[in-house]
């Protein structure tokens, strides 16, 4: 599977801003219109996708940039049910689906992946949706190895949890997870988006982080309204203002198809309809996208680590282009 990397331009989402014509003496960029906040480096030629010149490249500050790895679960037990017929989805019998043995296929062959690609080894941060599904899917695809006796550290995931007939799963060399509830599926009226107590969870996922759920029954699910696919998209753009307060700098979010749809559809629209398309459709199980949200209205506060100031030791500095215009500006001298 390839990675994608695209930006995603946060406080522009839902109200697009108008751009504004900038004049310029080089002719490459004569003309272009540019978005407030955002420098186009393109031609003035048409490129050969026939999209305008002003939407193929940005250029932001790293500072102001986070790397999202977004996966959807694996196969749960419900979506089988929910193929078959889709009256599956009302059934308590799915309170709360475990993965399936194909599931479970997928997340090792997602964990391959991940190891293969060298993508674990920038992960700070792994967020999970707080339900078994995907707890199982983000332990067993950025997790430690199998647990052992004589390890002092909890276990991601004990033996045979979700009586799935896996190993535990070792905390060692891991990522720390944190269990975030803005990112969990459509709530209410399907069973299968109904989580347990945080109590019963933490015994099944000892070294998850719950401590930013404060309430230990699922009070948000209500068995006879469902949200709406707008709610679920301002649920998605809080989640990811939110990130904005974490220092970590590459994040893998494990959530799910409706979330993770809604949350990215208002994105992308200043981009090649391609782009869009990769933004914005639904991801099939265990599908991994990696995508570059960009902070274009000054939330984020962190100095730039990568940065240097230059001149040090201080010293005559002035650039020959900044000479001329201070030579034009003054005059010939007498």
């Amino acid at each position: 599977m390839s990675i994608i990397t695209h930006p995603i331009l946060l406080n522009s989402a839902f109200v697009p801003t108008p751009p504004i014509s900038v004049s310029v003496s080089d002719p490459r960029r004569a003309s272009q219109r540019f978005p407030p906040h955002f420098l186009c480096l393109s031609s003035l030629s048409a490129s050969p996708s026939g999209m305008d010149a002003n939407v193929s490249q940005g250029l932001y500050p790293l500072h102001r940039s986070k790397t999202l790895h977004l996966v959807r679960h694996a196969q749960g037990s419900h979506n089988v049910a929910g193929e078959k017929d889709p009256e599956a989805y009302l059934s308590y019998d799915y309170l709360d689906a475990s993965l399936t043995p194909l599931g479970w296929n997928q997340v090792d062959n997602l964990r391959e992946h991940v190891k293969s690609s060298g993508l674990s080894k920038g992960i700070e941060l792994v967020i999970t949706s707080p339900l078994t599904r995907t707890m199982q899917t983000a332990v067993g695809v950025f997790g430690g190895e199998a647990s052992t006796d004589g390890i002092d550290s909890p276990p991601l995931m004990i033996d045979n949890a979700g009586d799935s007939a896996r190993p535990a799963i070792s905390s060692l060399n891991s990522p720390p997870f944190l269990a975030v509830e803005l990112c969990r599926e459509h709530l209410g009226v399907h069973p299968c988006d109904k989580r347990r107590s945080i109590t019963e969870y933490r015994n099944i996922f000892p070294a998850i982080d719950f401590s930013l759920i404060e309430i230990d029954e699922d009070i948000l699910w209500k068995p006879d309204v469902r949200e709406k696919n707008e709610e679920v998209a301002a649920t998605g753009l809080r989640f990811l203002e939110w990130l904005w307060t974490r220092k970590e700098k590459e994040i893998a979010v494990v959530s799910h198809s409706g979330f993770l749809f809604h949350a990215l559809s208002a994105f992308g629209n200043d981009c090649h309809p391609t782009v869009k398309n990769e933004i914005c459709t639904h991801f099939a199980n265990c599908e991994l996208r990696s995508m570059v949200i960009v902070d274009r209205g000054l939330i984020g506060s962190d100095d730039p680590s990568s940065n240097y100031p230059g001149k040090i030791p201080h010293g005559l500095d002035l650039p020959s282009d900044i000479a001329d215009e201070k030579l034009a500006a003054n005059g010939p001298a007498n």
